[in-house]
């Protein structure tokens, strides 16, 4: 398969009629009649019908021989979104399969979003909980969105860098993960010369004035190897290996590597019929040449996530130049292309896996840790986050004492081990021992590394420190959550208290309210399961006991009049220091010409939501809703009082916020920082860096802004910067 395959329709289902029984092929066919029929008189950005486009599509997984839905889909993926058929047309004529299909890489076009960016997490998030369900959800969006850069000339230049970026920050690891390599390798390379045209050219430029001299080269080392495979009477194909642009790109920047240094621009693969024979070619070539020290890995003996086995061993070949080799049996390459898809290759009717179904299912368990991530997360963008995070970053592989294998993101600690093994187990973490020693919990995992999780049935739990260690998103929820529920009865106990209070007030009781009211419908209304649960909400700052008032139309004493007392004091102590509202952008309804001050610890801007807080002597306090330091005063809950954002000068103020910027030490980079805080906020207050003992750049910018859309825009802009993987606004 290679960019420059067109289909016909007739062709697609050909390729299906080689491997597919009549019945099927004619499964297939409908389907091509029907998104033919749908798409008549649409064209695309090219001025091509628009039919071509889920042609190509249904040939890119018809090549890869997959089953009759995935293929049939493949035809029908746009319909639902572009075209009046629906969805339970397709469940009606087709199968439930095949509308699950096309529901989970289908947009969610009819859904308004508050912005762009929540848009296309949500429809990221919809895929992949789709795909933790049935995987051939991404076999499809990965085809679709690989004829879609195919044909990213036909878009503008900004959606072309926008298409990039999508597909090497999602597209391109999914592909990976799944172990389909040449559409991953594909959708890098596009992407590069988009994103970056002067080093893909650069590159694309230095690989043709050589070209003629390496393929010389490499001839002649494949003869050399098949002379001596030969001598063995040992079948093979040996071929020279393609390098990709992308992967000589990644190498000269994160190498800091010329051209000319990068070992493997030679490269050549031998493909034999069986694991023993692998073995053998290995010996043959570091017989015949000496192998360079520390580029030898064995994934036959330890496959990747993905399935991926193969040996790699670079060797110093003729003429003293280093040559990559890699060796593998026939069904390694095919999964080593395909991936996955090539465990769902269709035969007559039934899926042919090289291992048993449930090995597959162990080996990507992190799919399913997909539906997990959903749970923990607020909302899709979070969402995101997590599997950015967690899922598509770099992996260390680590084993257990018992020789069990498994995968973390690159940074994980023995935590983040336990909290992936089992909640309990990191629950009840007490220490670790890597390679059999001793470790701080701190301790960053290796590759190969053995490690022991040493834990105590009598252990109180897990720390709050561990919070500034941990790297996976589990682990960080689960310690989350244990205090959560550790505070609980703590804080149902507040809650209750507050409500009982804020009753009171209104000459009532809470035994009297429920009495009056039915439970349910209070637990209904707020989304509690127990009653308890909700007073710890109200205790934790979640609810409003003034929200509850309401439902039950009880009309809440205005606490402005009770606290006017109060302000008035403080303003004739500090009369010279009193600011109006507006002059801070922040209006407290009733009462004109307090001191309103905004709080130093959360800093808050237009756009968050805010509470007052009624001091002692210094007016009132403005703070986000979320801030830890609020939230902790909350015993004394009836000294806020309700404050807004004055609507008619949100443009007359900025406010002073903190943003820390976490990325790879690298020349130039608090430059290309510095570049976009001033294309997009007006004034900068401060900036200062360092860098940490782990080699990490940490930049932290004191800006004004005028809103939370400019905070957020600038945030997303820092985060597009290269070899930026962490940005956070901070509080103090």
């Amino acid at each position: 398969m290679g960019r420059n395959d067109i289909y016909t329709g007739e062709e697609v289902i050909a390729i299906c009629r080689s491997y597919m029984n009549d019945t099927k092929v004619a499964f297939v066919e409908k389907a091509l009649a029907v998104a033919t029929k749908a798409h008549e008189g649409q064209e695309r950005l090219s001025g091509e019908p628009y039919i071509n486009h889920p042609i190509q599509v249904a040939g890119i997984l018809a090549n890869i021989k997959l089953d009759p839905d995935t293929v049939a889909t493949g035809f029908l993926h746009d319909v639902v979104e572009d075209t009046d058929y629906t969805l339970e047309k397709i469940r009606e004529e087709f199968s439930e399969s095949v509308a699950f299909l096309v529901d989970g890489v289908t947009k969610l076009g009819k859904i308004k979003f508050q912005s762009k960016e929540e848009q296309l997490a949500e429809n990221h998030r919809k895929m992949l909980i789709a795909m933790a369900k049935d995987i051939r959800v991404v076999m499809v969006k990965l085809a679709d969105r690989l004829h879609n850069m195919r044909t990213l000339k036909f878009q503008k230049p900004q959606k072309q860098i926008e298409k990039s970026q999508e597909a090497l920050d999602i597209y391109a690891p999914l592909a990976e993960r799944i172990g389909m390599s040449v559409i991953k390798w594909e959708l890098e390379d596009i992407s590069l010369r988009y994103i970056n045209p002067q080093a893909y050219y650069d590159i694309v430029h230095q690989m043709d004035q050589k070209r003629d001299e390496r393929e010389a080269y490499i001839q002649v080392v494949i003869d050399q190897i098949k002379d001596a495979i030969e001598e063995l009477s040992m079948e093979s194909t040996v071929y020279g290996r393609p390098k990709h642009i992308y992967s000589i790109y990644r190498k000269m920047v994160d190498q800091n590597k010329d051209f000319d240094d990068i070992y493997d621009l030679l490269a050549v693969r031998v493909l034999v019929d069986s694991i023993k024979d692998c073995y053998g070619v290995l010996g043959i070539i570091h017989t015949k040449w000496k192998p360079m020290p520390g580029r030898f890995k064995d994934y036959i003996a330890m496959p990747k996530a993905n399935m991926y086995q193969s040996i790699h061993t670079t060797v110093i070949g003729p003429q003293g130049k280093p040559v990559e080799v890699q060796i593998r049996t026939h069904l390694m390459h095919e999964v080593a292309e395909y991936g996955l898809a090539a465990h769902w290759a269709y035969k007559e009717g039934k899926t042919v896996d090289e291992q048993p179904r449930d090995n597959i299912q162990q080996q990507l368990k992190w799919f399913h840790d997909i539906v997990e991530y959903e749970d923990d997360a607020g909302n899709a963008s979070e969402f995101m986050e997590f599997i950015k995070e967690d899922v598509f970053k770099d992996q260390v592989y680590i084993f257990t004492p018992k020789g069990d294998v498994f995968e973390l993101p690159l940074g994980s600690g023995p935590v983040d081990f336990a909290f992936h093994i089992h909640t309990e187990i990191g629950n009840k973490t007490v220490g670790a021992k890597v390679n059999g020693n001793i470790v701080p919990l701190n301790y960053r995992l290796k590759n190969g590394d053995i490690v022991e999780i040493l834990t105590n049935p009598s252990s109180v739990g897990p720390s709050r420190d561990w919070l500034k260690f941990v790297k996976t998103s589990k682990a960080r929820n689960r310690i989350k959550r244990y205090f959560k529920m550790q505070e609980r009865e703590k804080n149902s106990e507040i809650g209750q208290e507050l409500l009982e209070k804020a009753l009171k007030e209104n000459d009532t009781s809470l035994k009297a309210e429920l009495k009056k009211n039915k439970e349910k419908d209070l637990l209904e209304r707020f989304n509690f399961n127990n009653i308890e649960d909700l007073y710890a909400s109200v205790g934790l700052g979640e609810i409003s006991p003034t929200s509850i008032l309401h439902f039950w139309n009880i009309k809440k004493i205005d606490k402005v009049e009770k606290l006017t007392n109060i302000i008035s004091k403080d303003r004739e102590n500090e009369a010279h220091k009193n600011k109006s509202g507006n002059e801070n952008g922040v209006v407290v309804d009733g009462v004109d010409n307090l001191m309103i001050r905004l709080s130093r610890c959360c800093n808050p801007v237009p756009g968050d939501e805010i509470v007052g807080y009624i001091t002692r002597g210094r007016g009132i306090s403005v703070h986000r809703k979320d801030c830890t330091n609020l939230l902790s005063e909350i015993e004394i809950a009836d000294r806020t009082i309700a404050v807004h954002w004055a609507e008619n000068d949100q443009d007359q103020h900025e406010y002073e916020t903190e943003i820390q910027i976490i990325g790879f030490d690298r020349s130039g980079m608090i430059n290309d920082v510095l570049h976009v805080v001033n294309h997009t906020v007006k004034n900068l207050k401060g900036v200062n860096g360092r860098i940490d003992d782990q080699s990490q750049a940490i930049i932290n910018l004191k800006v004004l802004v005028a809103n939370t859309q400019q905070l957020q825009d600038l945030i997303v802009k820092l985060k597009n910067i290269p070899d930026v993987y962490e940005v956070e606004r901070q509080v103090n």
